[in-house]
Parts: C-alpha cells; structure tokens; sequence
C-alpha cells in the first residue's frame, strides 16, 4: 500500500484533495498541523508529502526542514501547496527547504493528479527496486557462503589424492606408470591452488580475513618462494637480485601468496624464458620487488588485470583469482601493484611501507 501524506490546517481542504487523489492501493493520510504529520511520518513510510505553507504554529517550511532532517523522511518529495500570490522569495525558500514542487491555489485538479501520479509510480519502482537488491545481496551471500563451504570441504578429498599420488610416484619409479602418477600429482597440486585461491577470494568477500604483521626479511621470503618454484619447474631460469636492506612489518604468509602467484604467472606465461625477480631495499620507507618475464599483456586486459575472475591472461586458465589476490593483499598492507609492457616483456612491481598499517576493511579498498 502507497501513502500519501496531506496537510492542511482546514479541514475541507483536506476533504477535497482526499477525494481528489484516492485510488487503489493508495491510502491518503491526513494531519491538520505540523505535530500532527511527523508523527504519521513515524509510523509510515510515505511516498509523496503535499504541505499547505500557511499554517499556524509551525509551517509548511519549518515542516519540511524537520522532515528533510530526519534520515527517515529526508527522501520523502515534497510538494508545497500555498493561496498566497506567486513570490519568487517564497518559491525559493520553499526549494531550499527541499521542495520538488510549489503550487498555487486554486490547483488544476490535473495537474495535481498528474504530479501525484508520478511520484506514486517512482516510489512503487523504489520499492520494487530495493526488493530486488535484498534479494541480490541474500543470493550473492548465499553463493559467497556455498564457495566457501565447498571449498572447505574439497580440501579433506584432495589431500587423500595428493597422498596417493606421492605414493604411486613412488611405486611406480622405475616403471612407465611413473609418467601418468606424476601428471595425477601436478594436477592435484594445480586444484589445491585454486581451492586455497577460492578460500582468499571467499574470506576477502565476507571480510573476515585479517593480517599478521609481524617484522621479517622480504628477502628470505623470497628466496623461499623462487627455491620452491625451482624444485617444481627444474628448467626454468629464474634470476634473483637483491639490494638495501630488506627488513619490514608484513604479513609473511600473504606476502609469501604474493610473490608465489606473481612467480606462478611469470612461469605459466613467459614463454619458457628467464624471469627476473629484482628487491629493492634503498629506501627508508618502502619495499620494491617487480618480476619481469618475456610476453606482452593485451592492452584490453591491462586496465581489468587485477579484477576478480577476469584476471587471468586466458579465460581457459584457471580461475583468474590470483592477481585479484595479490593486488588486494598489497593493498590491504597499504602498499601497490602495478603492471606494464615493456620492452622486454611484461613487468610486475609491488611497492610496500616498511611499517605497520591498520587492519584492511575488506573490498573497500
């Protein structure tokens, strides 16, 4: 039901515009002062407000800055109704208290109708309109939830599958099933990624993912990550150089995820060639590291790359997640990423303050 709210301090004006504007599932609500129409305004939500200037006690622009000041009624439209003789002055102080329209009396039934009509039509598609957004946020929730849960739970499965894939590759060393025991292996290993990479995107998305900053070396966290990308990826050349000092205030974990999925994309796509991983500890207040490798990034994507699920430089491969990841624990660090072209390839440089920041708000970064 649609309210419209009327008032006037003589009651056959109120009788006339009732009878004018009734309709279906419109309900006309009456008050014959000031005091009268805010407590209506507590109890309803009111689509449309028509407000004789003239009355006593409190009139009708005193009447709208009340309704205009209140963050239940501010959105409320406002139509003044007034006998007086047009005044520019009284039109513009009528505006300035938040009127969307002022009319004299006597008032064109028409156009009164008309007016009405409009902003029952724009309240009803309000309305309508939020509906559909609690139902958007109540679905996006729940899918938010789903993701989590099952990923979750498709970890107990896989490590089961992880651990019988070491076993069979050792079994089976010295025979031909080595081959297919070490391709069940890399691909367990590629979905445990992307089911740790759907639980970051889950925790960011809900905001309950926090950071433990503690001081470290970025420089060993680094030499961790490149040694550990040798030993799956043996032929693949990856330079390491370091300079200044190294120490800051990081979350090693989420910067351990950063320089692996930054090192992940080096390997996936610079085309069989040498990466360079350079740290740059000269300054007092901040950490530079970039990871360049051979390639080029679409110009399309470079302003989409760290987008969640878009991301990825091939639809076709994997989720897209990982420089939504990196890009938002940078972030949340109250640091930066930054990727370009150059002329030897493709260039990722992350910037991050050496000191301690405040826990993330989650997604408003």
């Amino acid at each position: 039901m649609t309210h419209i709210l009327i008032v006037d301090d003589v009651p056959q004006n109120l009788t006339a515009m009732e009878a004018l504007l009734a309709r279906d599932e419109v309900t006309i609500l009456k008050a014959s002062s000031g005091a009268e129409a805010l407590e209506l305004l507590l109890r309803f939500d009111v689509a449309l407000a028509l407000l004789d200037v003239q009355m006593p006690e409190m009139d009708g622009f005193i009447l709208a800055e009340f309704i205009r000041g209140s963050s239940r009624t501010r959105h409320v439209p406002i139509i003044f109704l007034t006998a007086s003789p047009s005044d520019p002055a009284r039109s513009f102080k009528g505006y300035d208290t938040g009127a969307v329209d002022f009319l004299h009396k006597p008032i064109e039934p028409r156009v009164i109708v008309g007016k009405v009509g409009v902003f029952i039509q724009l309240y009803q598609q309000r309305l309508e309109l939020e509906k559909r957004n609690e139902q958007l946020e109540r679905s996006l929730g729940l899918n938010e939830t789903m993701m989590a849960v099952l990923t979750h739970d498709l970890r107990t499965p896989l490590s089961a599958i992880r651990l019988c894939a070491d076993r069979l590759l050792e079994e089976t060393a010295n025979t031909t099933l080595v081959r297919t025991a070490s391709f069940v292996r890399v691909s367990a290993d590629r979905m445990a990624r992307m089911i740790e990479q759907m639980l970051d995107f889950s925790r960011i998305r809900s905001l309950i993912l926090t950071l433990d900053q503690q001081s470290g070396d970025l420089g060993l966290i680094c030499e961790e990550v490149v040694a550990e990308v040798h030993r799956v990826h043996p032929d693949r050349v990856i330079n390491l150089s370091t300079d200044g000092n190294l120490q800051g205030s990081f979350d090693e974990v989420r910067m351990g995820q950063v320089v692996a999925n930054l090192l992940g994309n080096a390997v996936q796509y610079g085309e069989g060639t040498e990466i360079s991983v350079n740290l740059n500890g000269t300054r007092a207040d901040m950490l530079v590291f970039s990871v360049q490798n051979a390639g080029r990034i679409a110009d399309a994507l470079l302003p989409r790359l760290f987008e969640p699920f878009k991301g990825a430089f091939n639809p076709s491969d994997g989720l897209g997640l990982g420089l939504y990841i990196v890009d938002q624990f940078v972030r949340a660090h109250g640091g930066s990423v930054h990727a370009e072209n150059v002329e030897s390839g493709v260039r990722f440089e992350v910037r991050l303050p050496r000191g301690t920041s405040q826990q993330p708000n989650w997604e408003s970064l």
